[in-house]
């Protein structure tokens, strides 16, 4: 069935790019010298081409997505349903920039999952991939989930003509979360603030994710201050909330191995979930080592715990090398809820081609992996029923 399933999948995506095909070559027939209209109808052709795509791989499933995530259905619309969710909720993120989300869907066939969250990660800044995801995050909406954004404050693709009173490119990381509060890029966060407002429904909004590590991202302690880290982050929210963008969930994330978390954490009317990443990178990288889920996570649980929040792990994943991965999920997962009684959602990190800790490329996928997919699903299957979520699954 299996072989039968995939075998339909590919046909369906040969029609899909054989379409588009003969829509481009015709096209490019007509004239060499209308650019302009010809570029237009081609984008236009490639939106259609991928609508049937999407129509073909996800709506002609066996069981929609749709269908698997009927129970989700009245807790997506509900801000406070979300933060507060009984059931663990399941997402993942993943690089193949295509707003079908096919590879996400693969993954949650291996692990005969559905996922209520998908997460998408974007850079603050000038250029059009930096505008607020509205294609993106309606078609995550459309197939039946809701967003998630890790939303990262670079400055560095500002203009200082649209942007008055901000440092040169040279010095402006040093004390940017100073500027975000002091209102200097007030045009671009009532922007996205807007356009949040105007999607309408829930959507996680992870602001400015492991602030307390001072050596991977720009907003870290090496150019801000833990208080004028809050600072700045005090002030986005408040942007938002002036805007009226109440449907954001305010997700704070700090790493968990550089603690301070007192020291930056907004407050507690700031904050509407905790999160963190879990990822085991094993022995891939020179500086690394196997480290099981409780290492990394479990001796940090109960100072994450004070502040009485809802918890996310936001990027969960283990690499192979230096251990037995299938174990490091298994043992994860097992006893979940009494153990991290205030986690209820989990993301899988799935990236094929990481490249965030150093120029080596790793691989996150376990879409491929059986014995990692099964050892999940038997852990899952272990699960209080409580707190495990609904697999709907139509059968012909």
């Amino acid at each position: 069935m299996e072989k039968i399933k995939k075998l339909s999948r590919l046909f369906y995506v040969l029609i899909a790019l054989t379409l588009g095909f003969i829509v481009v070559y015709g096209l490019s027939k007509v004239s060499d010298k209308s650019k302009g209209p010809i570029e237009t109808v081609l984008t236009k052709a490639g939106t259609t081409v991928q609508e049937v795509e999407k129509t073909i791989i996800l709506d002609q499933r066996e069981g929609t997505r749709e269908d698997k995530l009927a129970w989700f259905k009245t807790q997506r619309n509900s801000k406070e349903k979300l933060i507060h969710s009984k059931i663990i909720l399941f997402g993942a993120s993943d690089d193949s920039k295509k707003e079908s989300y096919e590879n996400i869907i693969n993954l949650e066939d291996s692990l005969d999952l559905t996922f209520p969250i998908i997460h998408i990660y974007k850079a603050w800044g000038e250029k059009k991939e930096q505008e607020f995801p509205v294609k993106e995050i309606n078609a995550i909406y459309e197939i039946g989930s809701i967003p998630m954004i890790t939303w990262e404050p670079w400055v560095s693709d500002f203009s200082v003509e649209n942007f008055p009173g901000i440092e040169p490119i040279e010095t402006r990381d040093k004390g940017a979360m100073k500027a975000v509060a002091n209102g200097l890029y007030d045009s671009f966060l009532k922007k996205w603030a807007s356009d949040a407002k105007k999607f309408g429904h829930p959507v996680y909004l992870r602001l400015g994710h492991e602030m307390n590590e001072p050596y991977r991202y720009p907003w870290g302690p090496q150019n801000d201050t833990p208080q004028e880290f809050v600072a700045g982050w005090r002030h986005v929210r408040d942007v938002f909330d002036q805007i009226g963008a109440k449907n954001i969930i305010w997700v704070w994330s700090p790493h968990t191995a550089y603690g301070y978390f007192d020291a930056y954490y907004p407050g507690s009317e700031y904050v509407d979930m905790i999160s963190t990443g879990i990822l085991n990178f094993g022995t891939s990288i020179s500086w690394s080592k196997w480290w099981t889920f409780a290492e990394i996570f479990g001796t940090h649980y109960k100072e994450l715990a004070a502040f009485n929040k809802p918890m996310m792990i936001a990027e969960f994943g283990s690499l192979k090398t230096g251990g037995d991965r299938a174990k490091w999920f298994g043992d994860a997962l097992q006893n979940f809820q009494k153990n991290y009684p205030l986690v209820n959602s989990i993301a899988f990190f799935h990236y094929s081609g990481d490249k965030t800790i150093s120029d080596k490329s790793v691989n996150w996928y376990i879409k491929d992996d059986k014995k990692v997919t099964s050892e999940i699903k038997k852990q899952l299957k272990l699960w209080d029923a409580s707190v495990k979520q609904p697999s709907i699954e139509v059968k012909k």
